[in-house]
This record gives C-alpha cells, structure tokens and sequence, in this order.
C-alpha cells in the first residue's frame, strides 16, 4: 500500500488506508469470513449466501473507518453491521449460544483481516504498518461492541417473547359450556400477568359468544390489595363485554385475609369452588335442571 500521489504524508490517515485496505481486498475477506464460525453456523445451507453477508459487513466497515470514526459506536456505517449481524446474533442466541461465544466468534474475524493487511504491507515503513494495523485493531474492537449490543438486547427481546409465552400458557381460557369460559388461575397474580389474563378473557368472551365468566382463584396463593384491585379490573372490562364475571375459589383463608384487608368485592359473584361457579351459571342460563344441577344453588 502506498501513499496516494495527491495525499501528503502529513495528510495520511491510518483509518483512511484501513477503509482503503477493506474496499481493495472486499473479496478476499469474505471469502475467509464466510469460513468463520459467526457466519458458518448460520449460512448452512448456501457458502455463497454468507460470502454475501461479509461483504455487507465489510462494506460497512469501510464507511466507518474513511469517516474516521472507528471508535465511534455510532458511527452511521455501523448501523448496517447492527441489521446484517443482529439477525445474525438473533439465530445464535435461538440456538443457545451465549453473548460470550458470540463475542469470541466476532473476534476471530480480525485475525484473517490482520493476515492479509501484514500480507500486502510488508514493503512499507514499520511505523507505518503498525499504524495501520492499530487502526484495523480498534476498528474491529468497535464491530465487537456494536455486536455485543446488538446481542444482548435480541436476548433481553427473546426473554420478554419467552416469558410472555410462559404468562398465556399458564393462563388458558377454558370453554365448560355454551356461553360460559374459565380461567384457572395458578401462582402470584401481579400486573404483567393480569393484563394477559384480562386480554385473553376478553378474546374468549368475544370468540366464544360467553355470557358468563369465571375466574378461578383456587391456585392462587395469596390475595391482597393488589390482586383484588387486578381482579376487579378484569371483572368491569368482561361486563363491558357483555359478560358476567364469577370469581370462584374463596377459600376461608382467603375470605379472612379479605376481610382483614377491608377489600370490597360486593359487587362481585363469589362462590367457593369452581363447580358451584357453573352451578351458578348454568341455573342463571336456565340449564342447570337439564344437567343435574342442584336447585338448591342460589340463583343470585
């Protein structure tokens, strides 16, 4: 690599000649990138399609080093290493691979990088290739961190995706009859997991037509302040559905510990068990005699 015949010496930049460096050599480099393990384990099926990818990345690469801004995280160029990488880093995290492995995988693409520079400098002045090969060093320390970013936040959105899948597993709407659905509840019942029980009540209701709600608290360990406020919240929004809300699962702990706490669910249905809650249901539906239902059940 020589200096450029219209660049001075005094105007020579050693991140000018890294983004030089990777535009001459774009080729070369993505063919021994497409090799490494951060771009192998996830271009599995086409080596051409991940030769692609590099070239992306190193084009990238070379608009951040010619704006001189190779420490800078910022930098516009490394938006497009965040997208090409962050679904790169998005398929390693879904497999399992920790932020760790990624980062090491990310470091391994400087040593073929320095290779070649070493390679096409080795007629140049020491100081000078040293130069070079610092600004090259830096350069891909900063696609590390922009990686690792992007990696943990894919993981920390994975982690929300996951435990939101958890929260509507662990919450089923369950249809016990024609116009009447349930809820089981099972665990603590705090705001994140009360709206997802709210929503999906709210979709049954609509899918399923119901008339009647239940809200089964039988699992739920303990009720304070907080979970009845969240039970209310849900009762109102399935009456605005048209839906009558029946909250079943009153155990005499639980009725104490309401008491104690001044809560106020007189406007609440209450029944002790879930069965005397459809008994409730089914006699308010005029059903109840049809299936066996005790007529003893108070129908209010």
């Amino acid at each position: 690599m020589r200096v450029p015949e219209h660049e001075t010496e005094a105007q020579w930049s050693p991140s000018r000649e890294v983004g030089d460096f990777l535009r001459r050599f774009r080729e070369q480099i993505a063919q021994r990138w497409a090799d490494a393990t951060l771009f192998r384990t996830v271009f599995t099926v086409s080596r051409d399609e991940a030769v692609e990818a590099c070239k992306v990345v190193i084009d990238a690469l070379s608009v951040v080093a010619a704006s001189e801004r190779i420490e800078d995280i910022e930098a516009p160029g490394f938006a497009v290493v965040r997208e090409q990488l962050g679904r790169m880093s998005a398929s390693h995290v879904r497999m399992g691979r920790t932020p760790a492995q990624i980062a090491n995988e990310v470091a391994a693409l400087r040593v073929p990088v320095t290779e070649l520079l070493a390679a096409e400098s080795r007629d140049l002045p020491t100081e000078r290739v040293q130069r070079t090969t610092l600004a090259l060093t830096v350069l891909m320390g900063t696609l590390r961190l922009a990686v690792m970013e992007t990696t943990l936040t894919e993981g920390e959105e994975l982690i929300d995706r996951q435990r939101q899948q958890l929260l509507e597993f662990a919450t089923p709407v369950i249809k016990l009859w024609d116009g009447i659905v349930a809820v089981p509840l099972i665990g603590t019942l705090d705001s994140a997991r009360s709206q997802v029980v709210m929503e999906s009540l709210l979709e049954a209701v609509v899918a399923q037509q119901a008339r009647f709600a239940i809200l089964d608290i039988t699992g739920v360990p303990t009720v304070d302040t907080l979970v009845a406020q969240h039970l209310m919240k849900t009762v109102a929004a399935a009456r605005l559905m048209g839906a009558e809300c029946i909250v079943s699962g009153i155990r005499p702990a639980i009725a104490q510990t309401i008491v104690h706490l001044g809560i106020d669910l007189g406007s609440v249905v209450t029944r002790a068990t879930l069965a005397d809650a459809l008994a409730f249901t089914l006699q308010r539906q005029g059903t109840g005699a049809a299936v066996g239902v005790s007529a003893e059940v108070d129908p209010t």
